[in-house]
């Protein structure tokens, strides 16, 4: 068993608190058998998984192309830009598969598991990212329909008679 030293007093603390602080985090490429970086994205209710290797810069959604999968062109924007932030436009190949929610929150989910998969293949576009808001889970979520009322908040409309 290796002794542990005991801190005696503030100073010391200080001392050990500093040189943890120093170390910054080291993040290494995570890749599988295959050569591809994994990442899971979420936003509202959807879940997708997205897959990247180095390519001629295809999208696959759900086995259907980008443009075919999101016809509206703010989604196909939406996926688009954390690949154009990080300046890697026709680098990679992306094969994604999402479910869950509706077509924007899909959009979402696929977008933050590209930021993701992305930082895993090459760990120094993190900092880009991170500062572009990609790497965030957008936690917010539908809230609940309440008993007693017509949805989450409106009541029930009020009659005298």
């Amino acid at each position: 068993m290796a002794e542990q030293e005991t801190i005696n007093s503030l100073e010391e603390l200080g001392e050990v608190n500093n040189a943890v602080a120093d170390e910054a985090p080291v993040h290494v490429q995570k890749l599988d058998a295959h050569g591809r970086a994994y990442a899971t994205g979420k936003r509202k209710d959807a879940i997708a998984r997205v897959w990247i290797k180095p390519g001629a810069g295809k999208i696959t959604v759900n086995g259907r192309e980008m443009n075919k999968y999101f016809a509206r062109p703010v989604l196909q924007m939406v996926l688009q830009q954390p690949i154009v932030a990080a300046e890697r436009k026709d680098q990679y190949d992306i094969v994604a598969t999402v479910s869950g929610g509706g077509l924007s929150g899909q959009a979402g989910a696929v977008r933050h598991g590209i930021s993701k998969a992305l930082t895993y293949f090459e760990p120094e576009l993190r900092n880009v990212l991170k500062k572009g808001g990609f790497l965030t889970r957008d936690s917010r979520v539908v809230e609940r329909k309440k008993f007693g009322r017509a949805k989450a908040r409106r009541s029930f409309q009020f009659s005298k008679r």
